[in-house]
């Protein structure tokens, strides 16, 4: 029997911010959580994230964009939106016990050059890998 706890993390368009969420929690905790990430649209996964999270040695070019119609069936513990904008489109996600909101920028819409633009993703990444660290790695997950 699976006693892992079901997580699903929602953004936009499932490209950065939720890819990397996913890809980190289950790096992390992937023994505790079994995790999932979805969007309110669909896109495809951003290659800068891919390139962000490959630094620190987590790949996730293998992960695909899905919408939150594609979640459609699957029940889940906890539902995290990561953007302002999907917190506004599912303030609380029917399918999760509990539905909670954690905002992050957009990366992708980070000033400058390219290299300033991946500085940009390389914050967020590290935001949420701090906020993971400090929400799944207690005793006391939401």
């Amino acid at each position: 029997m699976n006693d892992k706890k079901k997580v699903l993390f929602i953004c936009t368009a499932n490209a950065a911010r939720s890819q990397m969420a996913e890809g980190l929690l289950r790096a992390k905790y992937g023994d505790r959580f079994d995790v999932s990430s979805a969007g309110t649209r669909q896109s495809r996964v951003s290659t800068r994230a891919i390139q962000v999270m490959n630094e620190i040695g987590i790949d996730i070019s293998h992960h695909r964009s899905k919408t939150l119609d594609e979640m459609t069936g699957m029940t889940f513990d906890l539902a995290v939106t990561l953007c302002d904008n999907a917190q506004r489109i599912c303030p609380v996600v029917s399918s999760a016990k509990k539905t909670i909101h954690h905002g992050f920028p957009d990366p992708h819409l980070t000033p400058g050059s390219e290299e300033d633009i991946l500085q940009g993703y390389r914050n967020v990444r590290d935001g949420i890998a701090a906020w993971i660290e400090r929400t799944f790695g207690t005793d006391t997950q939401p």
